[in-house]
């Protein structure tokens, strides 16, 4: 048996081999341990059992018995241990009871690691203030550790807040290294609005960014769209001492392409290869830069210079080429697009995918070269890339859009013949096809086949308007009544024609219900596009319906203006109202108690233009001013 000795006066001197064997002989503690438990020993293979045994909560009576003196290296030993947090705090606990002992630094990292982990958080704030009432010197190290546990749990404030104590509460200075990590858990936080704030804090303090701040704080920015402000702070690296690196600029070429900016992605390019960061596509993350970049250079129609660009990128693969060739097929230019296909991709080993032969198929459809398209079609075949049911769809809808039901019957039968089963949008095809061409009994019958396909508000607004122009109102309704059994929503092209058709068939008051219940729909569609901050998309949605004719009710107007309202927009509040009532809005009491209540906000002439549009509508109107609020 191997006897460690410890922390007892008199082991470590000459004889202390033999007052050991004698304290063994008589049954007494060595060090502070039973002589048959052995602390750190090198063996460890006899000691796991009766430490795991010793240290179970329920035996803490006898670990107490057993040792009559610890050390804090010692007890930093035994909270390295798997033991859960009531052991561990009661061992703490119990060490600090002796007689002349101090936890040191390293015992209370190694606690606070623990609690963290285990989300006890109070606990940790009482432990920083015990040791600041023993004096203990507080090191950055132990900061930077609770501030990632706040990340891990999901607390980037109490973070951020820590932070800020660090200095005042328990004079510690903290470096770029704290900034960095609170940055860092804010941004992952969801709380991109405050990095910049803490970013600035630290420069007030004097505390210099590294390369990692700047492109922490450029993320966050771009995150609210603040990409100027991104693009000015690295101008400013270069006076912190700071030289951009890869991410810095993909986070800026990122964000920029995503806006269409593309001319400022090229002198960012320019600049970043003058600077020494050469794109390729290890640094880029499998070439997303480039793909971001061309895409923005294809969509603003720059397809040339997305070409050259792509000629820059080494070792480019098949989804930056797929999206060069998407851009001429968008600008219709086929023949180079093939070009691309069959000689560039090749030149550097990268062979088309299934992507890039659909591309070109839906290019040549659309230009009514069905014979291509085939030819097309075989030769990705022969070459082992197998069509797709997207294959198929474009090829079915193209012969539906020419009228070529057969042709477009005798694909569908080759796509079954090879298990691909059609999807909505291939059904969609067809059935449109076959009611304009008066099939509407068999475009009914392949309504009735899509059992494994859910049909989507096009396919019954095609069938519905079908039966509505042969009469058959009934067929039109038992349609809108299967709409409402299966979820799926009406929209404005089911309910104008049902409108329509109800209104000339004489059933005015049908007609009256049913736009009563389109302004229901609409109405909460708005809201809930307000409410979940799509107010643009609300906005658009607004608009359209007067585009169809259809005149917004006072519950469209109201939710609006509340929104405007609720933002800050009182100017843009005011235009709608105005709007709405030169189109024959008459605002209700619930327009004006809205006007009332953000009647301190409306300044000056807003104030004065609201009043304005009030007076002119009052007359023969008598509103209820609720001042209970």
């Amino acid at each position: 048996m191997i006897v460690i000795v410890m922390g007892v006066e008199g082991f470590g001197r000459e004889g202390g081999e033999a007052e050991a064997a004698n304290l063994k002989a008589q049954n007494r503690p060595i060090g502070g341990f039973y002589n048959d438990t052995v602390f750190n020993n090198t063996n460890g293979l006899d000691s796991g059992t009766e430490w795991e045994r010793l240290l179970k909560p329920f035996d803490l009576p006898e670990l107490r018995t057993s040792l009559t003196r610890i050390t804090p290296y010692q007890l930093c030993k035994l909270l390295e241990l798997p033991l859960d947090v009531p052991t561990s705090m009661e061992l703490f606990q119990w060490a600090g009871t002796q007689k002349g002992y101090c936890h040191m630094f390293d015992v209370y990292y190694m606690l606070i690691d623990k609690l963290g982990a285990a989300g006890e958080f109070k606990t940790i704030d009482a432990l920083l203030m015990q040791m600041k009432q023993e004096g203990i010197v507080f090191r950055e190290s132990l900061f930077i550790l609770i501030m990632k546990h706040y990340g891990r749990a999901g607390l980037p404030g109490q973070a951020t807040r820590l932070l800020l104590d660090m200095r005042g509460v328990y004079s510690c200075e903290p470096t770029f290294r704290s900034y960095n990590v609170v940055l860092d858990v804010l941004l992952a936080g969801n709380c991109p609005k405050v990095v910049p704030n803490v970013f600035y804090e630290m420069l007030s303090k004097g505390i210099s960014p590294t390369v990692y701040t700047f492109g922490v704080v450029m993320k966050a920015l771009c995150l609210v769209n603040e990409v100027d402000s991104a693009c000015a702070l690295l101008k400013d690296m270069t006076r912190h001492g700071c030289v951009p690196n890869a991410i810095v600029y993909q986070t800026l070429i990122h964000a920029l392409s995503k806006v269409g900016r593309v001319n400022e992605v090229l002198k960012l390019l320019e600049e970043m290869l003058l600077m020494g960061c050469i794109p390729d596509v290890n640094t880029f993350n499998d070439a997303i830069h480039g793909l971001f970049l061309m895409h923005g250079l294809c969509r603003m129609g720059k397809v040339d210079e997305a070409r050259m660009l792509l000629n820059k990128v080494p070792n480019p693969n098949v989804v930056l080429f797929n999206t060069l060739i998407n851009g001429y097929v968008s600008r219709g230019r086929l023949d180079e697009a093939k070009a691309v296909m069959h000689e560039s991709m090749l030149s550097v080993g990268c062979g088309p995918d299934i992507f890039t032969y659909n591309t070109l198929i839906l290019g040549l459809c659309k230009k009514g070269y069905l014979v291509s398209a085939r030819e097309l079609m075989n030769e990705m075949q022969i070459k082992g890339c197998e069509p797709n049911v997207i294959t198929y769809t474009i090829l079915i809808d193209r012969f539906c859009k020419e009228g070529r039901l057969e042709e477009a019957r005798n694909v569908l039968d080759e796509m079954s013949g090879k298990g691909l089963a059609l999807n909505a949008v291939g059904y969609n095809c067809l059935i449109s096809a076959l009611c304009k061409d008066e099939k509407v009994q068999d475009a009914l019958n392949m309504f009735g086949d899509m059992s494994s396909v859910i049909a989507n508000t096009i396919t019954y607004n095609t069938l519905i308007h079908a039966f509505l122009r042969r009469g058959a109102m009934q067929e039109a309704l038992k349609l809108v009544n299967d709409m409402l059994f299966r979820g799926c929503p009406l929209d404005d092209i089911t309910y104008n024609g049902l409108i329509k058709a109800l209104c000339r068939a004489g059933n005015i008051e049908k007609g009256l219900a049913l736009f009563e219940d389109m302004m229901i729909t609409y109405n909460s569609l708005i809201n809930g596009l307000c409410k979940t901050g799509r107010a643009q998309e609300a906005l658009n949605l607004f608009d359209k319906l007067q585009v169809e004719g259809i005149c917004p009710d006072a519950i469209t107007y109201n939710t609006l203006i509340s929104w405007h309202c609720k933002e800050g927009m009182f100017d843009d509040a005011h235009l709608l109202l105005s709007r709405g009532v030169d189109s024959g809005f008459i605002p209700n009491e619930v327009t004006w108690n809205l006007l009332h209540e953000n009647a301190c906000y409306l300044r000056g002439s807003v104030l004065m233009r609201t009043g304005g549009v009030l007076k002119a509508v009052l007359a023969g109107i008598s509103f209820r001013i609720d001042t209970s609020k």
